[in-house]
């Protein structure tokens, strides 16, 4: 079965209903990662590739205790915090770009996290993922986070038909209303948990069937994934 095809003008107008009952059907949508200050939500999304943000979360508890500030990670032997973040996943490649960022940011920002794309993107083990959820979380500038659920989600709605993230990026900014666009991702994490999963979607109990193009049938299975 081919992909179904909507036209951007019928995406820009059926995306505000979408993100309506979406936010109406979690209503406590936010990010999952429990940081309290923008260096540490920049850590912990570093942390996060290739890990749960739940992981994250119980890993983070005890490393913010222990280490609070960029000079913290910059003086600490390396091996201490590969040890402390070990049970993340590429703890060894993390643990560099970490101290390396606190680095940056001690050398070139005062300690602070920027608050611009352009400079985010440069710190190491950061990309456009990492960066719009600072600038969305912690500076109030709406962006676009591309995840594996916004992948799968926006491809099955027919919002994109794309699998690269620069590109999902660019169409979503184009079809979602500017001010949801933190938000919106955020939503895309929440349905594609509980509903919109990989394998077999509750199409059933989807509040936005009549608004997707992805049906509940075995054909339409092939659809987007």
């Amino acid at each position: 079965m081919a992909k179904i095809k909507i036209s951007q003008a019928a995406n820009r107008e059926r995306a505000p209903e979408i993100y309506r009952r979406l936010v109406a059907e979690y209503p406590d949508i936010h990010c999952t990662l429990d940081y309290h200050s923008p260096f540490q939500l920049l850590l912990m999304t570093i942390l996060a590739a290739q890990c749960t943000d739940a992981r994250v979360n119980i890993v983070c508890k005890d490393l913010f205790k222990k280490y609070k500030k960029p000079q913290d990670f910059v003086d600490a032997p390396l091996e201490d915090i590969e040890k402390a973040i070990h049970s993340c996943g590429f703890y060894k490649n993390k643990a560099k770009n970490i101290v390396a960022t606190c680095g940056i940011l001690l050398e070139r920002h005062g300690g602070e996290v920027p608050r611009s794309m352009e400079e985010l993107v440069v710190l190491p083990g950061v990309g456009r993922k990492t960066s719009n959820v600072i600038l969305g979380e912690c500076f109030g500038v709406p962006g676009v986070i591309v995840d594996t659920h916004c992948t799968r989600l926006t491809n099955r709605m027919g919002f994109t038909k794309s699998q690269d993230a620069v590109k999902i990026e660019r169409d979503l900014m184009k079809v979602w209303p500017k001010e949801t666009w933190t938000l919106f991702s955020h939503c895309m994490v929440f349905h594609g948990r509980a509903v919109c999963t990989a394998r077999s979607p509750k199409c059933s109990a989807c509040c936005i069937r009549d608004l997707c193009p992805f049906p509940d049938t075995k054909e339409g299975q092939k659809i987007a994934k």
